[in-house]
């Protein structure tokens, strides 16, 4: 772990900088000495690239017992916490874990973070029989990240090099109610690790918590992602789906089975721009469609 005070004579802030998976804290590292004012205490992680592959529970565990020294050795500074993919959502683990916490952080920024789940993940483990980190990353966390985004000033940042995805991460699987957002074109996963760009973000945002676009999520979409087994995905295919309900506000809902049978689910806004894209396994098409009916039912649309 990396831990240094940079000046302990004058008032500062905790700022909590966590790698993600396949990773060590070097890059996170550069990134934290970039953002830091003379002030700042950078606490910043080394939970071992090789324990990125296992499971997430014991680098939850290690990250918190880092948190609870650090905040007893200075329990006046506030926190300002940054985490890139996996380490994104291990400070949703821990917040949601310490509520007594939030009234001390000044901001959480969640760079890249898979919050939907991670759909390689899901496509790796389909059927949960938990895989190693797999069966960590492809589940989502919106439900835990949406209360702490309502009470703790929340960014996040996605990269786009493909029309959806920073090559890793689709971007929808970033994003959830309650968050500012940002998207920054041309970068990809590793590299939003470290990247002016990113840095100068993180800094506009620290100045200005009402920087980056108010995300709210139509209450369709949320219905989607509530599915246990839908999986945020990568918009790429929308147009090959056929529209399946026609909703009273315009949208619509459509559907595209690939060539292994997976069933993808997009939502469309009145103007036909895809504003949801996920997928569902065959093992769990059932409750999927059990919503649909719901959802048709509420729209006065006879069943299919």
């Amino acid at each position: 772990m990396y831990s240094s005070f940079m000046d302990l004579a004058s008032p500062g802030f905790i700022l909590f900088a966590q790698h993600g998976w396949a990773d060590d804290n070097r890059a996170m590292l550069a990134l934290a000495q970039a953002l830091a004012t003379p002030q700042a205490h950078i606490v910043a992680p080394s939970l071992g690239y090789l324990q990125t592959w296992l499971r997430i529970m014991p680098l939850i565990e290690a990250a918190e017992q880092i948190a609870r020294q650090t905040l007893a050795q200075h329990p006046d500074l506030p926190l300002r916490i940054v985490g890139h993919s996996m380490g994104g959502l291990i400070w949703l683990e821990l917040l949601h874990r310490h509520p007594e916490w939030w009234s001390r952080v000044h901001s959480l920024v969640l760079v890249a973070s898979p919050v939907g789940g991670s759909d390689l993940s899901r496509l790796i483990d389909p059927i949960g029989f938990g895989v190693g980190i797999a069966a960590d990353l492809g589940k989502t966390r919106c439900a835990i990240a949406e209360p702490i985004a309502a009470q703790i000033p929340t960014l996040i940042i996605a990269g786009d090099i493909d029309g959806g995805s920073d090559g890793t991460v689709p971007v929808a699987c970033t994003q959830f109610a309650n968050a500012q957002f940002l998207c920054l074109p041309g970068l990809s996963h590793a590299v939003m690790r470290n990247h002016p760009a990113v840095a100068s973000a993180i800094q506009e945002f620290w100045t200005d918590t009402n920087r980056g676009e108010p995300l709210v999520i139509i209450p369709v979409i949320n219905r989607l992602r509530a599915i246990e087994w839908v999986t945020d995905g990568h918009p790429r295919d929308f147009a090959k789906a056929k529209t399946l309900i026609a909703l009273k506000d315009g949208s619509t809902l459509r559907t595209w089975r690939n060539s292994l049978g997976i069933l993808h689910i997009y939502v469309a806004a009145p103007d036909g721009q895809c504003l949801y894209s996920g997928f569902i396994g065959w093992f769990h098409e059932k409750e999927l469609q059990q919503t649909l009916d719901v959802i048709r039912a509420e729209e006065g649309i006879a069943s299919a």
